[in-house]
């Protein structure tokens, strides 16, 4: 189903949850038992129930704490959580996610960042943004058929352009944002060229590396899963941490239906790529990351690399399993693309639990963003 729909919250998910926030945190000024009793009130009369300020920032919090493919997750009780839940308007919706951008953006001193806008109740649907994250660069095919840009994001660009969008046609075209409201049709806001920080990338031994004009956002701000607190539905709650080099340099410049540079790579680096035996990929791929680290530290933006993060993984769970919590963890995702099998994260199995609060992936929200949903509301 459509979660920018209505649906009433689950009673015992909203109380486990009501549990939960004064368990860790028991000097509430309403105690635990009336607090029960207001929320279950409210599910009578109204269907729903209205999460306190504090309990929005836990659950928040407690979302990315749970979320199993998130390495970054010693970081957890910093994310800072912007309350837009009454924000109703695509003006006022865009206006909130650019101000999201300045603040993660903090001029390159990114800081983990989560806007929370109002889920559906039984008279109005939640606002949505279609993008799946809040910058992402556009993807065309030449008349010819040679891709140009982000393969991942034909299928989006192709929708835009159809929404008016007039695309430049260029490699690190920004997308403008899609955000769809109550009965009204999605409509196109740009993003303030001043709001998206990019990183040019160069090499510190390879001078010609800066010569393939390469580039990446500073802000990963996922915009396109839906955030679930004790039973309610925020469907448009777009977060951010800061990025791990492996992420652009292992994944979104190479993946063959993302950039797909390696072979590019190779070619300015001299390698053999006659043979598979020669480790061309491996030797590419490594020098990649070195240009990815390297650029984002020299241009003075947050960025840490797979080694480090993977260390501090262990230092959270470590902290976890001492206060008696589960840490669910998907080792596919857990483990860095690159020299996994020498990261201490690689050795050992992890608990496969999904808890609440969490971010979920929807089927409609990822078709939006693929571009495979008919344009309309």
């Amino acid at each position: 189903m459509r979660y920018d729909q209505w649906r009433m919250p689950d009673r015992s998910e909203a109380e486990e949850f009501i549990r939960l926030f004064h368990a860790e945190h028991p000097d509430q000024p309403v105690p635990l038992l009336t607090r029960l009793r207001q929320v279950a009130d409210h599910l009578d009369r109204y269907g729903t129930y209205r999460h306190t300020r504090a309990e929005l920032d836990f659950g928040a919090r407690v979302a990315w704490r749970n979320s199993s493919r998130c390495i970054g997750r010693l970081y957890w009780q910093s994310l800072r959580v912007i309350d837009r839940r009454n924000a109703v308007t695509p003006d006022d919706i865009h206006a909130g996610l650019c101000d999201h951008l300045r603040l993660a953006t903090n001029h390159g001193r990114i800081r983990p960042v989560i806007s929370v806008f109002a889920p559906a109740t039984p008279f109005r649907s939640a606002p949505l943004v279609w993008n799946s994250q809040l910058i992402r660069y556009a993807g065309y095919r030449a008349a010819d058929g040679t891709p140009i840009g982000d393969r991942a994001q034909t299928g989006f660009t192709d929708t835009v352009r159809r929404l008016g969008w007039r695309a430049p046609g260029g490699w690190f075209d920004i997308l403008p944002l899609v955000i769809q409201t109550h009965g009204d049709k999605p409509q196109l806001y740009e993003i303030p060229r001043e709001l998206v920080l990019e990183v040019p990338l160069s090499h510190p031994d390879f001078p010609r590396f800066a010569e393939l004009g390469l580039r990446w956002y500073a802000v990963p701000a996922v915009s396109h899963m839906r955030l679930r607190i004790g039973g309610v539905d925020y469907p448009l709650a777009p977060f951010n941490g800061w990025y791990m080099g492996t992420e652009i340099g292992a994944r979104n410049l190479v993946d063959p239906d993302r950039y797909d540079l390696l072979p590019v790579v190779a070619r300015l680096l001299g390698l053999d790529t006659r043979s598979e035996s020669t480790l061309w990929r491996d030797r590419a791929l490594v020098e990649t990351n070195v240009a990815v680290l390297h650029s984002f530290q020299a241009a003075g933006v947050r960025i840490t690399d797979h080694h480090t993060e993977s260390r501090r993984f262990l230092t959270h769970l470590a902290r976890e399993e001492a206060q008696g919590r589960t840490v669910p963890a998907d080792w596919s995702w857990i483990v860095p693309p690159l020299s996994g099998g020498v990261t201490p994260v690689f050795h050992r199995y992890y608990d496969a639990a999904e808890l609440s609060p969490n971010f979920h992936l929807d089927e409609d929200a990822r078709a939006r963003a693929n571009g495979t949903c008919p344009v309309g509301p």
